[in-house]
């Protein structure tokens, strides 16, 4: 059993009883841990308590060269880490091995960001009298990551508090235990001082209610579904808590009639299918402009067909499985729903194998805007495709969904470009690409996808607040 709860510089076993590690790939059980009581909850705030002290009096140069000895550790245990997410979490290996040097990115860009949180001098309406703002850390965070990205999205959170001079108690997600854990020890390796970090695993209702119910914690940071963010929005205000929420996304992308159709299929097929569809910026909507419509369509049933689904440990798998067996028949259902309707199912639309989490490729096409795949987060790996008519319908489409979290469109004119950028209902848009983060830029959505931004400058940002100090001469 692996000690994997981290608390005042020590790995413990937790005291809330046993929980298998189990292979998404083969339905094996690869390892287990114990969780955490409720009595080690409260040890985790008191150690996050005194880390804080510690951590928010340390210089922010002091601070990077810590947070850059942490990224230089998880690069020099790429393969060890990345064999650890790809047996719990199940993407290829070649996209685990992607994800730590991500992480390592994220923690490397968030060292030098702390270098750079400034205060405010303000002209004061008499000489005698200076007015400065300046930067505090808001104290320790409850940060709750999912299991998706269970490195990266712990590596975000953990660089933006960090920089900032928070300390944090991370909770991720049970599903994919080990590689965060692997992620804090990284950070112990490189002189983290005690308390500044710790890790708990256990029954996640529990520990987000002590938590955040708990005085120590000055701020929540969630990645997860919309349904759990209600509800942890919800505790938090009862403490009148800060929250940052990156939750549930549904994004359109918008295929106009002056692109090559079959070029964007090809951009668009490899990113969709990424980690099985198990991504919250994942394309997953698809309105078509009509005259482009059946080229498209051929195009991305083509490449859907021709993707090699496998395990994650296999060197030429493309696509993986997803993480459990309660996934897959979500997808079962989202595809009946859609058939049901009226779409079209043109390949895939079935578990694979008898072991495993595995869902074919799957392209639905026709597919009315009422079907529950059009509504609902699918999160994995399933197409819906429909048409539109001209610009003015397809931003209605994209629109009429209750996420907002990323969008997409691929067009050759400037003026759909503009029109899209202005009027698409999402925090993040990429057009012509597919790329919608990178460390030095903000990642959050609206609507019901979530509140606040995380990276870039916002993200570190969100975990100060501003102190005015306002001071007069002496007057001797």
């Amino acid at each position: 059993m692996d000690k994997l709860l981290f608390t005042n510089g020590e790995w413990l076993a937790g005291e809330g009883g046993e929980r298998p590690i189990l292979d998404p790939g083969s339905g094996a059980t690869i390892g287990s841990f114990s969780q955490a009581s409720d009595a080690q909850i409260d040890a985790a705030l008191a150690s996050v308590q005194e880390g804080f002290r510690t951590w928010s009096a340390m210089g922010a140069l002091e601070r990077g060269d810590i947070l850059r000895r942490a990224a230089a550790n998880l690069r020099a245990g790429v393969d060890e880490i990345a064999h650890l997410l790809t047996e719990e979490q199940g993407k290829p290996l070649a996209q685990a091995r992607g994800e730590v040097g991500v992480a390592a990115e994220i923690i490397e860009w968030c060292a030098e960001e702390g270098r750079r949180v400034y205060g405010t001098i303000i002209p004061s309406r008499q000489s005698s009298v200076r007015h400065v703002v300046a930067p505090q850390p808001v104290g320790p965070v409850l940060a709750m990551a999912a299991w998706n990205f269970p490195l990266f999205i712990c590596a975000r959170k953990l660089g933006d508090a960090l920089a900032a001079g928070c300390s944090v108690l991370l909770k991720p997600a049970e599903e994919a235990p080990r590689s965060p854990a692997r992620l804090v020890k990284a950070f112990e390796d490189a002189g983290l001082p005690k308390g500044v970090i710790a890790l708990l695993y256990g029954d996640p209702p529990t520990i987000s209610a002590r938590c955040i119910a708990s005085p120590v914690i000055k701020k929540i940071t969630f990645t997860g579904s919309t349904p759990v963010g209600r509800i942890l929005l919800r505790q938090a205000a009862e403490g009148l808590k800060p929250a940052t929420m990156e939750l549930g996304g549904h994004a359109p992308v918008l295929v106009f009639d002056d692109v090559d159709p079959d070029a964007v299929a090809g951009v668009a097929a490899p990113v969709k299918f990424r980690n099985s569809g198990q991504v919250c910026s994942s394309p997953t909507r698809f309105y078509v402009h009509e005259r482009a419509y059946e080229p498209f369509v051929d195009s991305f049933v083509r490449r859907a067909r021709a993707l090699r689904v496998g395990h994650g440990l296999d060197a030429e798998t493309e696509m993986g499985p997803l993480i459990s067996a309660r996934r897959v028949e979500a997808m079962e259902r989202l595809v009946r729903d859609a058939v049901d309707r009226g779409s079209r199912l043109l390949c895939g639309g079935e578990r694979l194998g008898t072991s495993g989490n595995f869902f074919a490729p799957t392209v639905l096409v026709d597919v009315p805007q009422d079907a529950l795949i059009m509504q609902e987060e699918p999160f994995g790996p399933i197409v819906p495709i429909a048409k539109f008519s001209d610009l003015e319908d397809g931003i209605r489409l994209a629109n009429d969904n209750p996420y907002g979290l990323t969008g997409y469109a691929f067009t050759s004119s400037l003026a759909t470009e503009r029109a899209v950028a202005d009027r698409l209902d999402v925090g993040v848009i990429a057009i012509n690409h597919l790329v919608a983060a990178a460390p030095e830029v903000p990642f959050g959505g609206v609507k019901e996808s979530g509140l606040g931004s995380e990276g870039g400058e916002e993200g570190v940002r969100s975990f100060l607040h501003n102190k005015y100090v306002t001071t007069a001469l002496p007057q001797i």
